[in-house]
């Protein structure tokens, strides 16, 4: 990443590297065991039970961060309730040249265009294994090889390979960096990869005695037509969760003409108005009950209860980090225990939606 972990003292100088160069840095430390605890007690009403799974607090750490499976354990030392870890797909790949991650500070903007970059199944699953018996919440965020031949064939292969090891998958169609990878959000493809993929799945429960969740991460650079499209053929094929939304190709609203127009995906504070809205939008869609991680420019306390209000049940961030170092996760953490005080509740669950028909309403240009 781009020094997300520092704190303050820290972060600027992290800043005076490149980009990607402190990314790698910020792993390097995670794995030397250089990172702040989360020292904050656990508040039970921040608790969620969804699918199989317990989750300590709603709020995790996004895919792209640890693509490789690194440092899970690190991340959830950190306060975090779960851990997405990849996109891998099924051979290692470099990815897209370099340079290819920018900041854009005025903005609290990121933009990459890495291309899926990742050592491959191998690795990660020898990096799983190890630590399988550490327990916590580590999902599994599974795509397809740039040059496949059946791109459908290698999230099918990822399922397989880590049925096992996944607390739950998240299925990436909605990358921009791989070219053609967002046209398997078009229905058809759509049906076809989701129903092969909810298939190997029910194989896999079979052998193993679990049936992981599979939830599917969707673009926020869809129309109201897709969208129900989406929500129809998730309904049909029994999918068990959507991530609303992945970065963005629109470039509104920027105000950073420096690295504005690199090509790649948008993510951090200019994202979070039209994720937002396309979540609710999908809350609308898919009723009340099927659970939604919301992300995208979560980079507050008050952003983050706004996204539960507009119908996240789960979170994640990531890119917001850069800008606010680690103190921001205890202090959502922490807002969040607050208002469900101030507004009586006894649960995220019962907040969830309130403020649905205020965004889903919204126009998203």
């Amino acid at each position: 990443m781009i020094g997300p972990l520092a704190g303050p003292l820290l972060l600027r100088p992290l800043h005076c590297l490149d980009a990607e160069t402190a990314h790698g840095v910020t792993l390097a430390a995670l794995r030397a065991g250089l990172y702040p605890r989360g020292g904050r007690r656990a508040d039970p009403r921040l608790t969620m039970r969804l699918f199989d799974l317990a989750f300590p607090n709603p709020l995790g750490m996004a895919a792209g961060f640890d693509k490789n499976g690194e440092v899970p354990d690190a991340v959830l030392g950190m306060g975090f309730g779960f851990a997405e870890v990849g996109t891998v797909t099924p051979r290692p790949q470099p990815g897209n040249p370099r340079p290819r991650l920018f900041r854009l500070a005025a903005d609290r903007a990121v933009i990459n265009r890495f291309g899926f970059n990742n050592e491959g199944h191998d690795a990660l699953r020898r990096r799983l294994e190890a630590r399988a018996a550490r327990g916590g919440i580590v999902g599994v965020n599974v795509g397809a090889n740039k040059d496949s031949a059946d791109r459908v064939a290698d999230y099918v292969a990822g399922i397989r390979r880590f049925a096992d090891l996944a607390s739950y998958f998240t299925v990436n169609v909605s990358s921009p960096n791989t070219p053609g990878l967002r046209d398997l959000q078009a229905r058809s493809s759509l049906h076809e990869l989701l129903v092969r993929v909810i298939t190997a799945r029910d194989e896999e429960a079979r052998r193993i005695g679990r049936a992981v969740p599979v939830l599917l991460k969707i673009s926020p650079d869809v129309d109201q037509q897709a969208l129900e499209d989406i929500a129809e053929e998730v309904t049909a094929t029994a999918v068990d969760g959507l991530i609303v939304s992945n970065t963005t190709v629109s470039r509104a609203g920027l105000t950073e003409r420096h690295h504005a127009q690199e090509a790649g995906g948008l993510s951090g504070r200019p994202l979070f108005r039209k994720s937002t809205i396309v979540l609710a939008r999908m809350r609308k869609l898919v009723g009340p009950s099927l659970p939604i991680i919301g992300v995208g420019g979560i980079d507050s306390p008050q952003a983050a209860w706004t996204k539960i209000t507009a119908g996240a049940t789960l979170l994640q961030l990531y890119s917001a980090l850069v800008y606010e170092g680690p103190g921001l996760v205890g202090r959502i953490l922490a807002h969040l225990s607050t208002e469900l005080e101030r507004n009586g509740l006894d649960s995220l669950a019962d907040a969830c939606g309130a403020d649905l028909e205020a965004w889903s309403g919204q126009d998203i240009t």
